[in-house]
Formats: structure tokens, sequence, C-alpha cells
């Protein structure tokens, strides 16, 4: 059998997947019925479509996974993979379905349900925002999530209200009893001059194959702001897409960290759809392994007098993949857009690899806009200078790699958040100084 021929067997398998598992909510049926067909017309990326070109997506799910079997159950208590010391609204999601008994939430000011709770407890808003943001009909995985996701999140934060603790979101896949297809959903809104902070965590225990899907949409109002960190430390195969909506005067800070993992693919958007915003985008992968790790952003700027900042960093080490694809627009009535975006890499071995590329788009004449990307290994002048001073050279290429690393923790604001981090960082390159 071809290689296409397997994908497009593939695609089969997962539509009938999905009929099995449709979200029967009457309140999104109409969607979720829009978006199975607008799943089984695009199908799962081929090998040579150009947004997946160098992650394989496609094959890594024909090759490793059942879609005939249901979802294996756990007994796994997830506390082990919690963050010490940190206050915070705590929601566990285990192979895709919130566990209640592991969850807390103590922000009174708030409302943070499980997204099956809130169908039921605020249709209204569920009507309003659901699937308005992820295009379910040019993206087969976000498709895919619209037509059968099992559960997640809706967080709501009305008009006026600073939360002071983080919402803290574990997404625990156990594969001890089989393999795992985990389907989940968030929705997040944001009212008029409140702030939110948000931190999902993905982790795994077992030996069979995972599979991860997770859509999250956010509206974030006048004057809000929103700040997501995203953890990813755990050796399933992960597709995250997450889009983001900002209104006039709003805020958002979003942080990437991808430090394991078998193949994950981070999609975020950000849509500029108002003036005076102001959005940073950060992502680090410190890759090892054959792990793959692929970044595709994209920033729009749809009116005047906003400002965008990204910055992503990877190292390569071993057999692992890096890609970077980075998009900024620039419509027509964006005039005095300030748009930046960085990508820099290192790579640690000849076998390690990444695929980097830039882009601007811009229809508008008054603005200041830059990309650009750098890739290669530790500098080795620098490297002599600290053996130098006495620094034996292991030690030295672990304080270069560190500090190219950790220079994205300096805007974590949340001190637990950027410690947990920083000892992962320092763990990574094996030395303590």
């Amino acid at each position: 059998m071809s290689v296409i021929a397997a994908e497009k067997n593939i695609s089969q398998d997962v539509a009938t997947w999905i009929t099995r598992n449709v979200q029967p909510s009457p309140i999104v049926r109409s969607m979720t019925d829009q978006a199975f067909s607008d799943f089984t017309r695009l199908g799962l990326p081929l090998h040579k479509t150009e947004e997946f070109k160098y992650t394989p997506i496609t094959r890594l799910l024909e090759k490793n996974f059942n879609f005939s079997l249901d979802t294996a159950t756990s007994e796994l208590d997830p506390s082990r993979f919690f963050i010490k010391g940190m206050e915070a609204n705590v929601l566990v999601f285990i192979n895709g379905f919130f566990s209640a008994k592991h969850s807390s939430i103590s922000s009174s000011e708030i409302t943070i349900l499980s997204l099956r709770e809130a169908l039921v407890k605020k249709p209204e808003l569920i009507s309003e925002h659901f699937a308005k943001y992820a295009d379910h009909k040019t993206d087969a995985l976000a498709a895919w999530n619209t037509a059968s996701w099992s559960d997640g999140t809706f967080i709501h934060v009305p008009d006026n209200k600073i939360i002071e603790k983080p919402v803290l979101l574990y997404h625990i896949n156990d594969t001890t009893n089989g393999q795992i297809i985990a389907i989940t959903r968030n929705l997040f809104i944001v009212g008029k001059n409140s702030e939110v902070t948000v931190l999902e965590k993905f982790d795994s225990a077992g030996q069979a194959s995972c599979f991860s899907n997770l859509v999250t949409e956010c509206a974030v109002a006048e004057n809000a702001g929103l700040n997501f960190y995203s953890i990813q430390n755990d050796s399933a195969n992960h597709y995250n897409l997450k889009e983001i909506h900002q209104a006039d005067n709003s805020r958002v800070n979003t942080f990437t960290f991808t430090l394991d993992g078998k193949l994950v693919r981070n999609n975020l958007h950000l849509v500029l759809d108002g003036e005076a915003i102001e959005s940073h985008m950060y992502g680090l992968y410190l890759l090892k392994g054959d792990t793959l790790a692929d970044n595709h952003t994209a920033v729009d700027h749809k009116k005047p007098n906003s400002f965008s900042n990204e910055l992503y960093k990877g190292i390569m080490d071993e057999n692992s993949k890096g890609v970077f694809n980075g998009k900024i627009y620039v419509r027509p009535n964006a005039q005095k857009t300030n748009a930046f975006q960085a990508n820099k890499n290192i790579l640690l071995t000849n076998s390690s690899t990444v695929n980097t590329k830039p882009q601007l788009e811009i229809w508008a004449d008054d603005v200041k806009c830059s990309h650009g990307c750098t890739a290669g290994q530790l500098d080795e002048e620098a490297l002599f200078y600290l053996q130098s001073r006495g620094i034996q050279k292991e030690t030295a290429r672990a304080m270069m790699l560190y500090a190219f690393a950790a220079e994205l923790l300096q805007n974590i604001k949340q001190p637990v958040i950027r410690e947990y981090l920083d000892k992962i960082i320092r763990a990574r390159f094996n030395k303590e100084f």
C-alpha cells in the first residue's frame, strides 16, 4: 500500500472513531455536525501538505494507533505531577476526562467549570463563543476536536475582576492499560478590565501510545489581560491549538515550554482586532532523543496602533528535530503597527536539525516590523574564554546553554512557575552552578 493510500485509510478510521465519540449536546450539535463534515472533506494532512511537511502526524497515527479501541481506564494518582507550593485553582483531566475528586477551585469571583458542566450552566456563553475562533473549516485536527471533544475547561472572568490565584490545568494521560486518544477543549472568556493567569501542564505515565488533541479558544475583552503558560514535559504526542482573540487595549502574554515529548505540534494564533493592543509570545524548546517539536505561530494585526513581540528559542540535542514557522500579518487598516519576531537555535550534534521560517505579510505602509532567525553551534570563543578563567569545559558549556535558555524565564511574573522551570532547565544540563 502506498503512503498516500495508508494516510487516506487512517483518515477514514478517525472519521469512524469520531462517529462513536461525537459530542451529543444540542447546544453545540450544529457545530459538531459541521465540523465532522469538514473533517471528512479535508482528511488528515498528507505527508506532502506544506504546513505539515516536517511533522508527519498522519503517519504517526497510522503506525501507532488502533482507532477501533476505546480509551483505556486509569487508576492513577495524579498528585505526583502537581507543582508544589503554588496556591491555585486546580482542574485535573485524566485521559481527557475531568476528575472532580482531584480538582479544587477556591476563587469565588470567577466561573471555572468543566466544559461539559458549562454546557448545562452557561449555555448562552457557550453558544456565543464556542467554535467561533478555531477554524475547523480549514484545519482537519481542529475539526476532529470540534466534533468529538470529551471534556475540557470553561473559564469566565466577569468584568472588572483581577484574579489573584492562577488556574492550573493538569492534563495527565495514563497508558498503563493501553493506548490513549485524548480529545479535549477549552474556552476562556476574560471580561472588560479583568485579568487572569492560566497554566496548562502535560504529563504521562505508562508505555503504550498516547495522542492528545487540545484546542483552546480565548476571547480577551477591552482592557483585559491574559497570561497563558504551557509546560510540555512528558513522553506523549501532542497537537495543541490556541486561538486568542484580543479587543482594544488588551494584553496577552503566552509562554510555551516544550521540554520533552515524541511528536509535538503547537499552533498559536493571535488576532489583534482592536487598537492599543499588546501581545508577547515566548517559546522555548529543549529537545533530545528523537523528539520532534513544531511551533507554528501567527499574529494577525487587523487595526492600527498595536504592538506584538515574539521570541522563540530552541536547543536541539542527539537526533531531535525542531521546527519554527512564524507569521505576522499586518492588514491595510493596521497603520502604526509595531511587530517583531525572532527565532534563535543551537544545534548540539551533527544529527540534530532545525527548520525555521519567519514570515511577514504587510499591506500597510506606516509600520515598524522585523523578523529574523539564527541557527548554529555554541560560540567556541566564548567557551574558550570561560575555560581560560578556570571553569571546566562541561561546566562552561552548561553555563552557556543555561544562559541561552533562561533569558525567557525573566519574563515570567509567577515566582513558583519561574523556579519550577528553572529547576528543570538546570537539571537538563546536569550542572549546578
